[in-house]
């Protein structure tokens, strides 16, 4: 990943689905979209690390889910619909589910069958989150974020390429 049009600057804590304690020390930023296989990829590598850094109040994730518009993520965009910002530990349950079972209703053809597979599946009803992901998206869009994952641990810069030791040396140095 090319990060040297990416302005770090440009992105903020405020938008998000945020995990952990608003005091930690550390914050990190993830523009993930649900349907990408490297996003999942990240997730997945980096969620026991971070679930123990979130625990001990040293980490604060803010997940800001990256609607995009290429054809192998639209599916993506639509399961961002169901995600309660308001509620983020459930969020995170949801974030669990949908990369656990991303094979699975990624393989759904027509866009509707994924509004009913989440329907049906996880009792989810669409949330009025369409003002956090334009949010989102013209904040990925000043920051000139392209491509998912994209994380920011302040000007540090990043995607799913970073081995868990250095993901917990960066987060060490800011302690």
């Amino acid at each position: 990943m090319d990060i040297s049009t990416i302005k770090a600057d440009k992105v903020n804590t405020t938008d998000g689905i945020k995990i952990g304690n608003e005091d930690a020390p550390v914050k990190i930023i993830e523009f993930i979209n649900l349907k990408c296989p490297y996003c999942k990829m990240w997730y997945e590598d980096s969620k026991d690390l971070l679930t123990e850094y979130v625990e001990g109040g040293k980490v604060q994730r803010i997940i800001k889910h990256f609607d995009k518009e290429k054809p192998s993520l639209k599916k993506g965009n639509i399961v961002h619909q169901y995600l309660d910002y308001s509620n983020p530990t459930k969020a995170l349950e949801e974030i669990d589910y949908f990369f656990a079972h991303q094979d699975e209703w990624g393989s759904l053809e027509e866009l509707s069958e994924i509004e009913t597979y989440v329907e049906e599946k996880r009792q989810l009803k669409k949330q009025t989150n369409e003002l956090e992901a334009q949010g989102i998206i013209k904040e990925a869009n000043n920051a000139n974020v392209v491509f998912v994952p994209t994380v920011f641990i302040e000007e540090q810069i990043f995607d799913e390429h970073i081995t868990q030791h250095e993901l917990k040396e960066m987060i060490d140095s800011r302690l």
